[in-house]
């Protein structure tokens, strides 16, 4: 069929027509709008993100006849529980560069 052929709606079914586009159109943009964002997120985590992390090599001195006795990580630090003739003394390093972030010594009283 031709669209000369086509007998033309009348005005209640022309409004539904029209409100049936509209909707389809807020549909449509949400649906772009969230697929947008979606290619936002992504992108911004692949920018910004670090890379892969960096190598890092380094060495800590224990004092003479120490020993570690336990390691634990927890956010960005690393915690060295390290024992030595002094009592028990913990050690914590930024885990990103392995520098010394703090320490506490443990000891009785006298």
């Amino acid at each position: 069929m031709h669209d000369d052929d086509e007998k033309p709606l009348d005005p209640a079914a022309a409004r539904i027509v029209a409100k049936v586009r509209g909707l389809m159109l807020i549909g449509g943009g949400a649906m772009l709008i969230g697929i947008a964002a979606i290619f936002a997120v992504i992108g911004y985590r692949v920018f910004s993100s670090e890379g892969s992390a960096a190598v890092v090599d380094a060495s800590a001195m224990l004092p003479k006849g120490a020993r570690v006795v336990s390691t634990a990580v927890a956010q960005d630090r690393i915690a060295v529980t390290i024992e030595t003739a002094a009592g028990l003394e913990i050690r914590i390093f930024d885990i990103k560069t392995l520098k010394p972030a703090g320490r506490l010594r443990l000891t009785t009283e006298p």
